[in-house]
């Protein structure tokens, strides 16, 4: 038996029912996170909850839970479901109510849901890196909010899928932004390059803990844009997310990055990133 979380409440999962009136469904009008959990413990969990906070302040819905009380009902849901190794799944809507583009009453009360799910470590992926292409980017213009609305991001993802590859590559001209479900970056010359936190990306958790670990450890980083041209002539490329980690990305749109394996710097920070799961969260 597995549990999820509806407004409030623990819940068995089957019983966790969404009504088909509710703005999240009909709308996408909501937000999201996803947690990563290792050993039983989450990773960057007040990050994850600060970000959420964020997102929904951004689209003007009122949370109805302290970030006290959601971490206890989090932690509530991994020990009741036993999860090890896996993640978080939580989301936020505007409520139910009749259908209506404009913001209901304010008597209508925010839906809230979380469940669990196992999920392995991509360790091979890691080890030997993906393939990557490229695709323009569709999505709005307040990627830095984590919407439910993620149709964009699909139709990217699918696109990698049917040629068979890893993740997509996005770009806005020939600026490139972020994947689908992903942070890029590139080094050139030593330098570890990605596109500021803006209106343009997800702010996303991995790659804070990336940047703040590059810092700590004198790896030099620049945040900006970067166009197809100097992703072309990079050295390393890698993608970052809470369920890749530090992805190295050994291909993009058919042409190999540099010798078309992970490279120094990659490596590098992959071992740095794996040894701040473990000081939160324990030995993998």
């Amino acid at each position: 038996m597995t549990f999820a979380i509806l407004n409030g409440k623990l819940i068995e999962r089957n019983q966790a029912k969404m009504d088909i009136e509710d703005r999240g469904y009909q709308f996408g009008d909501g937000v999201y996170e996803v947690i990563r959990v290792y050993n039983g413990k989450m990773f960057t969990l007040q990050e994850h909850l600060e970000r959420f906070e964020r997102s929904t302040k951004s689209i003007g819905v009122s949370l109805p839970y302290t970030m006290d009380q959601l971490k206890s009902l989090l932690l509530e849901l991994v020990e009741k479901n036993n999860l090890r190794l896996g993640i978080i799944y939580m989301q936020i809507t505007r409520g139910v109510a009749p259908r209506n583009h404009a913001f209901p009453e304010e008597n209508v009360e925010p839906t809230l849901v979380a469940y669990t799910r196992e999920m392995p470590r991509p360790k091979d992926e890691l080890q030997t890196g993906v393939k990557t292409i490229l695709t323009e980017d569709i999505r709005w213009l307040r990627c830095d909010i984590k919407s439910l609305n993620l149709l964009g991001n699909i139709l990217a993802k699918q696109k990698a899928v049917e040629h068979g590859c890893f993740e997509a590559i996005q770009h806005r001209g020939q600026n490139v932004t972020e994947g689908s479900s992903s942070n890029i970056f590139m080094v050139k010359n030593g330098i570890v390059i990605t596109h500021e936190s803006n209106h343009m990306i997800l702010k996303g958790i991995t790659k804070d803990v990336i940047l703040g670990l590059c810092s700590a450890s004198g790896i030099p980083v620049n945040e900006r844009a970067f166009t197809l041209k100097e992703l072309a002539e990079a050295d390393e490329v890698f993608l970052s997310s809470t369920v890749a980690e530090v992805m190295p990305i050994i291909e993009v749109e058919g042409k190999v990055v540099g010798n078309g394996e992970p490279g120094p710097i990659t490596r590098k920070i992959q071992e740095l990133f794996v040894n701040e799961i473990e000081k939160q969260c324990g030995a993998l």
